[in-house]
């Protein structure tokens, strides 16, 4: 069974989204945001979770644009201008025309973490993300790491 983790960082203070994924054993993070160098970021930009991650939990850090939504996308859902079912159906879309499940060696994402910004799962694409594989590949078990 292969586990993938999600994990926003919102509304965490560093210390525990670092104790979440130690706790949970994630050996990478893969971050699945368009940006992840925005001052807004705090702890999770880019460059500084990669030090965090492998100073404070061993981790390795990869972003991973073909799992990000396109700005487009993503600012049309922000603005109103869609709602979330219509987003879901467009970010769905997004992956298949990416050929996200052909170029993803979904073995190796056992005991890996998707981590974006929103504080939960429900309406993310980090969630649809980990639906989408688990489509693919039926044995993933996907745990979201919230408390």
């Amino acid at each position: 069974m292969i586990k993938l983790y999600t994990i926003g960082f919102t509304e965490k203070p560093a210390e525990k989204f670092f104790n979440l994924l130690k706790t949970a054993g994630v050996k990478k993070i893969i971050d699945t945001r368009i940006n992840n160098v925005s001052q807004l970021a705090g702890f999770a930009k880019g460059s500084d979770l990669r030090f965090f991650a492998r100073e404070i939990g061993n981790m390795s850090y990869e972003h991973n644009i073909d799992f990000a939504p396109t700005k487009e996308l993503l600012t049309k859902y922000r603005d109103k201008k869609m709602s979330w079912e219509e987003y879901e159906v467009g970010y769905l879309n997004l992956l298949d025309i990416r050929r996200v499940a052909q170029k993803t060696n979904i073995e190796k994402l056992h005991e890996h973490c998707l981590l974006c910004s929103e504080h939960t799962p429900e309406k993310c694409h980090r969630r649809l993300l980990a639906e989408y594989l688990k489509h693919v590949k039926s044995d993933i078990e996907i745990i979201h790491l919230i408390k």
